[in-house]
């Protein structure tokens, strides 16, 4: 198993919601040996909880909609720590980050570092096509996450984030 695992997660077929993919597919390849996986889905489900279980960290890449607050404004990019402490998972067929490493520490005793990375989307329409404003932002939202990983297997970012921090 990989020690780091990205998850990038999001519908294709959701212009903007599909960006996750979109960076999966430009960090394909971009590290050598079995070290960092690359994951793609639609949703986050239970059945990820015993992958997960098996990895040092987590990077989950998604689209934030412009239409919730606090997320910002078009094609930025925000980073929030995990944490599975306070996060019940409720079984359905879509769980939040936290819960799902909430769900991974109840049923496998895991405890990975998880970093939520954020991209806000313009656009959700029915589509292939990413916005401009995301395409633009892409080159450094791949870049941002290429840092993290690189952080995540040298060492500088470890196990669980504290319970106080951000919840996702």
């Amino acid at each position: 198993m990989p020690r780091v695992l990205i998850i990038a997660f999001g519908n294709p077929l959701r212009c903007d919601d599909s960006l996750a993919w979109h960076a999966a597919d430009r960090l394909a390849g971009r590290f050598p040996g079995e070290d960092v996986d690359i994951l793609r889905t639609h949703q986050l489900a239970p059945d990820l909880a015993e992958t997960i279980s098996h990895c040092e960290s987590i990077i989950f890449v998604d689209a934030a909609s412009v239409e919730v607050p606090g997320n910002g404004h078009p094609g930025e990019i925000r980073e929030i720590q995990v944490s599975s402490a306070g996060s019940t998972p409720r079984l359905s067929h879509q769980l939040s980050p936290g819960a799902l490493v909430s769900l991974a520490r109840s049923l496998y005793d895991a405890t990975p570092r998880a970093i939520l990375v954020t991209l806000t989307g313009e656009c959700f329409d029915h589509g292939e096509s990413l916005s401009p404003v995301i395409t633009a932002a892409l080159p450094v939202l791949v870049a941002r996450i290429e840092t993290l990983v690189q952080q995540m297997l040298s060492g500088e970012v470890r196990g669980e984030a504290p319970p106080d921090s951000n919840k996702a």
